[in-house]
């Protein structure tokens, strides 16, 4: 039975024979391996050719921006699988990476479609405007604002923003972000700072990086931590600990039968 649209079966990221492996028009033993950087290959990878200096600078730095936050919800869920399944490794880090979406790490991709739907309409204050005001219309949240822990600005976009400037590369999705940061506060009633979700997308977009790929470049991250989590799990484990304390804050109000008594240890 055929399924979805008519395609030609063709790729042109890899192909080999027993002498040669070619991805993306490259061999991989002697133009790649040893010549160029896991960031370098990464954008190779995703965009079809290798980046200038300014383009691996800032794939560089949102990677070791958005790879580690503590023990957020997706390292909790990865380190107490990998208490549950020791052997399993390959599954906790994709219990964790299954636990990233729109709310914790996964805004990137909608912050960057944000900011390509302003500048689709000409950039500027009016089409910002248009957008939010369409955002909220349709009681779409602003995605890349705000943080329940760096209300006064997220150092992390900042920083990136810094970068961009730096290298001469803030451009439009940049602008777009600043002057949206400018404009929710009479829009909303308060205001609503950029945290990196926003920042991501944006500096990434201006240097050519694609849209469609922004999603995968918080997972990438985010990934090379949690390994690093499940190696320090292994030799320290608070899995199960993280579960006990868990369970022990949260009170049943459901019926019981009489007589029942819950057991408060």
């Amino acid at each position: 039975m055929k399924i979805g649209p008519k395609s030609a079966a063709a790729s042109a990221i890899s192909a080999s024979n027993p002498a040669t492996i070619v991805v993306r028009g490259y061999d991989l033993v002697e133009d790649l391996i040893g010549e160029i950087s896991f960031s370098d290959y990464v954008w190779l990878l995703c965009v079809g050719v290798r980046p200038n200096q300014i383009q691996r600078a800032i794939l560089d730095a949102t990677l070791v921006a958005i790879a580690e936050h503590g023990l957020v919800p997706s390292v909790q869920a990865s380190r107490m699988t990998l208490a549950a399944a020791p052997e399993a490794f390959q599954g906790a880090v994709a219990a964790g990476l299954l636990g990233c979406g729109s709310v914790i790490l996964g805004a990137s991709e909608a912050a960057g479609r944000y900011t390509s739907e302003v500048l689709a309409l000409g950039g500027g204050a009016q089409a910002v405007r248009d957008v939010l005001t369409r955002y909220r219309q349709a009681k779409r949240a602003i995605p890349g604002f705000g943080h329940p822990l760096h209300r006064d600005g997220d150092p992390r976009a900042i920083k990136l923003f810094a970068i961009a400037e730096k290298l001469g590369v803030a451009r439009g999705h940049v602008e777009v972000v600043r002057e949206t940061e400018r404009q929710l506060p009479e829009l909303i009633g308060k205001p609503l700072l950029m945290n990196v979700s926003a920042a991501i997308p944006a500096v990434l977009l201006d240097v050519g990086f694609p849209l469609e790929g922004l999603k995968g470049v918080p997972l990438l991250a985010r990934a090379a931590s949690l390994i690093g989590h499940l190696i320090e799990e292994s030799a320290r484990p608070i899995g199960f600990y993280m579960s006990e304390v868990g369970a022990a804050a949260v009170r049943y109000d459901g019926s019981v039968p009489d007589g029942f008594v819950a057991d408060e240890g």
